[in-house]
């Protein structure tokens, strides 16, 4: 009977520590890394971005730093998302894995939120397509679940690339976006700079507040 007791106890002072220990790898995957760095004025950025522009951040959590670095040229950074304008009001589109605040979902949220955490900025537009239409199909996709599988060819997760792609796959299925193996997931996956070093995207707009 005692023998029985101390398995039992062992047993569950197991659980607890399993479960301490994905409490702190959740909490440092989505603590920042280091002090937050304040951005420049944004007061151009407001001015130049339009609706159906495509907007890249580098962020400073966990994941920013290995998204970034997936990218096997450009390495500015980690996510990006489409613009908005609607009645005045600029928000933005995007495929998070916000793993900690339960927004792993395609969501719409204001341009200030979207910077908050942003260490650069950029922004790209695409010419060859109707921008407005861009922003407004990305509408249908709001609560679509993160893809943590990084499968780009199941629309029913979405990673932040992905979307982009899925939109670009019906409104101009012939603009390719490259691909990189990674080897971890053992996929291929659409990096940042398939929209940063593609021909087909311009950059009109580009801050940083790193050194």
């Amino acid at each position: 009977m005692i023998k029985m007791h101390n398995r039992k106890y062992y047993a569950a002072a197991g659980v607890i520590i399993f479960a301490i220990s994905l409490i702190a790898l959740i909490a440092y995957i989505i603590a920042p890394r280091g002090r937050p760095v304040p951005l420049p004025d944004t007061e151009m950025l407001f001015s130049v971005v339009q609706d159906g522009d495509i907007i890249c951040r580098l962020g400073d959590r966990f994941w920013s730093t290995y998204f970034k670095d997936v990218s096997p040229e450009d390495k500015r950074f980690s996510h990006i998302g489409i613009i908005r304008i609607s009645n005045g009001v600029i928000t933005v589109i995007h495929a998070e894995g916000d793993t900690g605040h339960g927004r792993d979902f395609v969501n719409e949220v204001p341009l200030l939120d979207f910077i908050k955490i942003a260490r650069a900025i950029g922004i790209y537009r695409l010419n060859e397509i109707n921008r407005n239409e861009l922003s407004n199909m990305a509408l249908e996709y709001i609560g679509v679940p993160f893809d943590w599988q990084f499968d780009m060819y199941d629309s029913l997760k979405l990673y932040c690339t992905e979307l982009l792609y899925v939109l670009l796959q019906r409104i101009k299925p012939e603009l390719e976006l490259k691909t990189v193996y990674v080897r971890e997931l053992k996929k291929e996956i659409i990096p940042l700079d398939a929209i940063t070093n593609s021909e087909h995207f311009l950059e009109i707009y580009y801050m940083s507040a790193l050194k």
